[in-house]
């Protein structure tokens, strides 16, 4: 049987000697999980599909997830699009308007309807309607963003990450010019999911215990940033 190495920090290194826990067996679990849903979106074709099968498909995206992916697909078709790219995974995104990702843009000062760009094509496709290249890359760097996270579903904010980090589709581009790097979008969905409960205990609502939470986040990096400036000025 092959060998995997799985490299670990030190301090979960010692936590999972501590603990007993059957490390081969738990990653051959997850990483199963993840081949799956990867092979699920790769397979996918968009062709006249709806929401009900996509989530059938999907099963561990939220379902404004799957309804962002639906919208990107109907406004592939209502276009003629040759493939479902990046750029309208992001459109959708930005047109639910309800999602998570749209608050963590909005944490970082960034307005997501100010963002503008033209969509075309992207390389990639197959028989009927599919994912770019891209778009495929993005939707399985989310699965991995999830996992990374700890997380056990995968959310528009997830998304919002594996689009910042996909380095050649239209989507990325845009969200890294409006300063939504990889790096930034990923501690910002950290903090915006795991210091909403801390958080939450006081008597913010839920916009201003999220916005709290990623800019408490950011604020080193901020403050890092205005340092060096100041020097340069």
């Amino acid at each position: 049987m092959p060998k995997i190495n799985v490299y670990l920090p030190d301090d979960l290194a010692d936590a999972v000697r501590e603990s007993g826990l059957p490390v081969s067996t738990i990653c051959q679990r997850a990483l199963e999980e993840a081949v799956r849903r990867i092979a699920a979106i790769r397979q996918t074709s968009l062709d006249e599909i709806n929401a009900d099968q996509l989530t059938a498909r999907l099963q561990s995206f939220t379902p404004r997830a799957v309804a962002v992916i639906a919208m990107s697909a109907d406004a592939a078709r209502a276009a003629g699009a040759a493939t479902v790219g990046t750029g309208l995974l992001l459109r959708a995104m930005i047109e639910e308007q309800q999602n998570l990702a749209i608050r963590v843009l909005q944490a970082m000062e960034i307005d997501p309807a100010a963002l503008s760009w033209d969509d075309t094509d992207e390389p990639g496709g197959g028989p009927g309607l599919r994912y770019s290249n891209p778009a495929a890359s993005a939707l399985e760097m989310t699965i991995g963003e999830a996992t990374a996270l700890g997380h056990n579903y995968v959310g528009c904010e997830h998304l919002l990450i594996g689009l910042a980090a996909e380095p050649d589709g239209i989507a990325g581009r845009v969200l890294r010019d409006a300063g939504a790097d990889a790096k930034s979008v990923r501690r910002a969905v950290a903090a915006a999911t795991g210091g909403y409960a801390h958080l939450r205990a006081q008597t913010q609502s839920a916009p201003d215990l999220l916005t709290a939470a990623v800019r408490q986040e950011l604020r080193p990096l901020v403050e890092r940033i205005e340092a060096l400036e100041s020097r340069l000025n």
